[in-house]
């Protein structure tokens, strides 16, 4: 799991699966997921295995910010350990090109410095 997101020990038991399925949310403008774009910042799942994940977009105006949360949750709960899950929307911290992944720098063309 990057290093820059912030995780409790259930949400860390859970990495490979998060990982996987994070990996599978990909930003239709900048053609990147959002794991490797950096647009998560913190995950929870709680005893109830209810998962909190907060997040945010590379722009307050982007076309996915209603169906991406939704998408988020139908993946999130298919993972063993989440019954459910509720997506949160912050625009703080502003996201930056200094939050994508080395993978992604790549990915994208960009110097992986």
């Amino acid at each position: 799991m990057r290093e820059d997101i912030q995780l409790n020990d259930r949400a860390r038991a859970l990495s490979k699966e998060l990982i996987e399925v994070l990996e599978t949310v990909f930003d239709p403008e900048i053609e990147l997921d959002i794991y490797n774009l950096g647009l998560v910042y913190e995950i929870t799942v709680d005893k109830m295995e209810h998962c909190r994940l907060v997040m945010t977009f590379t722009d307050t105006g982007c076309s996915c910010s209603e169906t991406m949360p939704v998408e988020l949750v139908e993946k999130l709960t298919k993972i063993d350990g989440i019954r459910s899950a509720n997506i949160e929307v912050v625009w703080s911290p502003v996201w930056k090109m200094t939050r994508i992944s080395r993978l992604g720098r790549i990915t994208l063309g960009v110097s992986p410095r």
